[in-house]
């Protein structure tokens, strides 16, 4: 939490450039000729200016190894590509999202999150030369052209589609309502589905040419359909709405179909001689020791629990709340959804006591502030208006926190309608109330967590699970170890599991 985020800092800029007239090029993967508004040079241009910033936002894995042996991975299938010309980069990203992503140019994402998912090099060959698939068929450079009549800028276009593919449903919703481009958001989603299709089907060509079977596409496709199923079983355990999967802003076919797709697809490939040895053992040795879930520097979710001991408070949302850890904030939700306590940190200059800061951040027309203290720390809540976009009064209720390490922090209470934020009310001012520096207990509860590879108990899943710290352990050591939703794996035999960091 607490960074700027990419989707914000990037597309702000990009809506301002206007779209060229365009010129026609061949594809290099279809070799067909196509009306493009990016040249290649354009591509590579724009896709170095954006990949600071999305290491800014993300931040890369500070695991030298691990980094080493994704780029050589995907420095092997880029050279199989059509585009092998291109300078390829290949990051790791420390983020506990399962997820991977493109830019223009040649840069390629893929996070430490879905890294935990997979089950050997081969399937994390898949994904990389699935990506791969989307910059050699320029399905940026595409989706650029797309976008010139719905009024976007030419890298806005292209980067968008990385943004939603980053950023997942909630993301893709986020970024379309900043651009407040439905009509742009549906276009992108309409085209990302068959160019994600496209991508899957390059992703077992590259698979191919470096000697790995290309069925290993279907369990990576696999691994987000096992994903989409816990999410969903999860939601329901906790009285929530499964994710949505087909909405119109999803940057992605279903899952199914891109099972059946690549299943086809990937049965098409006859080979004389045997694939590789898909690198299970050489990739469980990879994942020894590396971060999961949450990294310290965002801010570790411990069930009801928020530490951060970066900045050295903690905070525990109430009961059937929910907490989301985002780039720049922390948001506690209420189990309805219509409801919320939204953490963030006030810049170093927005003033040097809180009502400096009510009245350079907030600008109030008028209201209450009462100065409290919240467990020892400087406090002050306040109630008042602010002008709304419209120009009419809007109710304002936030409380001021300064920490213990002189940051001041805004919680902002947030609801759907004036109904909600009645019934909500006294939960987050309870919420605010738990608001502390961190004790010695809050500093053992959270040491951060981290993969290992062990033998198989004689008592399977539910041993293993006994001895870590998940939530649902025995179901998330099952995805983490492509048994999901069952499965055994012989005694004895190497498994991953998650522990806490010594």
């Amino acid at each position: 939490m607490f960074k700027q985020p990419f989707q914000c800092a990037v597309l702000a800029s990009l809506i301002a450039l206007l779209a060229a007239c365009g010129s026609t090029v061949n594809n290099p993967v279809t070799g067909q000729a196509e009306r493009s508004v990016m040249s290649e040079a354009a591509e590579i241009a724009e896709g170095k200016k954006s990949h600071a910033q999305v290491l800014q936002e993300y931040g890369v894995l500070a695991n030298p190894r691990v980094q080493a042996y994704v780029n050589d991975v995907g420095q092997r299938l880029a050279r199989q590509s059509q585009r092998a010309n291109l300078q390829w980069t290949f990051t790791v990203l420390d983020s506990p999202e399962i997820n991977a992503f493109a830019l223009p140019g040649g840069y390629v994402y893929i996070t430490r999150g879905i890294m935990v998912y997979l089950d050997s090099e081969a399937d994390l060959a898949g994904v990389i030369g699935h990506e791969i698939g989307h910059v050699t068929a320029r399905h940026g450079a595409q989706r650029a052209t797309r976008q010139q009549d719905a009024g976007l800028g030419v890298l806005a276009a292209s980067v968008l589609g990385a943004v939603l593919e980053a950023n997942g449903y909630g993301g893709a919703g986020r970024v379309a309502s900043d651009l407040s481009q439905t009509v742009a958001a549906g276009y992108v989603s309409r085209y990302g589905r068959e160019q994600e299709l496209q991508a899957d089907s390059l992703g077992a060509e590259y698979l191919s040419r470096i000697r790995f079977d290309p069925r290993n596409m279907v369990d990576v496709i696999n691994v987000l359909k096992n994903q989409e199923r816990f999410a969903a079983e999860q939601a329901q355990l906790q009285g929530r709405s499964a994710p949505a999967q087909n909405s119109w802003l999803s940057s992605h076919p279903s899952n199914d179909q891109r099972l059946d797709s690549i299943t086809r697809l990937s049965a098409q490939y006859k080979t004389s001689t045997p694939y590789n040895d898909e690198g299970r053992a050489r990739y469980q040795q990879i994942l020894e020791g590396v971060a999961f879930g949450e990294s310290p520097e965002q801010g570790l979710t411990r069930g009801q629990n928020f530490y951060h001991a970066g900045l050295g408070f903690a905070l525990t949302a109430a009961a059937g709340w929910r907490i989301q850890n985002e780039a720049d904030q922390i948001t506690l939700v209420n189990s309805s959804g219509d409801a919320g306590l939204i953490v963030k940190m006030a810049p170093a200059d927005a003033g040097r006591t809180h009502d400096d800061i009510i009245r350079k951040l907030i600008n109030p027309s008028g209201g209450r502030a009462e100065r409290t203290q919240i467990n020892g720390l400087s406090a002050t809540r306040f109630s008042g208006t602010v002008a709304g976009k419209n120009g009419q009064a809007q109710n304002t209720e936030l409380t001021l926190i300064t920490s213990a390490q002189g940051a001041t922090f805004l919680l902002m209470h947030a609801a759907k309608d004036a109904g909600a934020m009645q019934r909500s009310r006294a939960q987050m001012q309870e919420t605010e109330n738990t608001f502390r520096a961190l004790t010695a207990s809050d500093k053992a509860a959270s040491r951060p967590w981290m993969v290992r590879s062990v033998a198989m108990p004689r008592g399977g899943f539910a041993e293993l699970a006994r001895n870590s710290p998940l939530t649902s352990a025995e179901q998330q050591l099952r995805l983490i170890n492509g048994v999901y939703p069952s499965g055994d794996v012989k005694a004895g035999l190497p498994v991953r599991t998650v522990v806490q960091q010594p």
